[in-house]
């Protein structure tokens, strides 16, 4: 066997693992993460609920590895969009399709909390990885020739949601511009708030995509 290559029996749990994952996914999409059941997945892959819980040691351990799942693509597809020189525009386009592509995913890590669960340091860790993306774009932008207003001034000492990454006060600003204001419009439009509106909920985060890279 070459050295590093995974056993037949690393292989099969790495699949049964997939698979439970995967219907998982299937009980948020129909009831939510806090309806999420270890015994009712067994009974669908044909499974015993003790023997499931060799490869998820509880509800927990399966929310975390989903969450953990959906920060490394979310970290993926916007370090991808930096690394191509999108600018702020492109890094929005990227997240808005990456959320369309699986609104569960979307709001397993940015809808309401599950009830009774807590994430672990290490998903933290890898959602840091995403805003430290979004701050190097936004620090690779022209910077706003103004007087530092209130936002600023307050950021310049609460910057910990911005773990050690250098952005002054102007670049944090931003950033949490695009952060707040384009989750705005994602979290409304993938809860079908817009339905019935008349407008093209992509026209409107597009401008507010354009307003945030525009500085306004």
């Amino acid at each position: 066997m070459t050295a590093g290559a995974a056993t037949p029996r690393e292989r099969y749990r790495s699949q049964v693992r997939a698979e439970i994952k995967a219907k998982a996914w299937e009980q948020i999409a129909a009831s939510g993460a806090s309806g999420l059941s270890l015994n009712a997945i067994a009974k669908e892959l044909g499974m015993s609920g003790p023997a499931l819980y060799r490869y998820f040691g509880g509800r927990d351990d399966l929310i975390t590895e989903l969450v953990r799942d959906a920060y490394r693509s979310l970290a993926d597809t916007f370090r991808a969009a930096a690394d191509a020189g999108s600018g702020l525009s492109g890094l929005a386009r990227a997240m808005r399709r990456w959320a369309l592509e699986d609104p569960q995913r979307y709001f397993l890590v940015y809808g309401t909390p599950v009830p009774g669960y807590r994430a672990p340091d290490d998903t933290t860790t890898i959602a840091r990885e995403i805003m430290a993306a979004l701050l190097d774009v936004c620090a690779a932008g022209e910077p706003r020739a103004a007087s530092p207003d209130a936002l600023e001034t307050h950021l310049a000492d609460h910057r910990g949601w911005a773990g050690d990454h250098s952005a002054p006060p102007p670049v944090l600003r931003r950033a949490l511009a695009f952060w707040t204001r384009l989750h705005g419009v994602l979290s409304l439009e993938l809860a079908g708030h817009f339905t019935g509106m008349g407008f093209d909920p992509e026209v409107l985060f597009t401008a507010e995509a354009d307003a945030v890279a525009d500085g306004d």
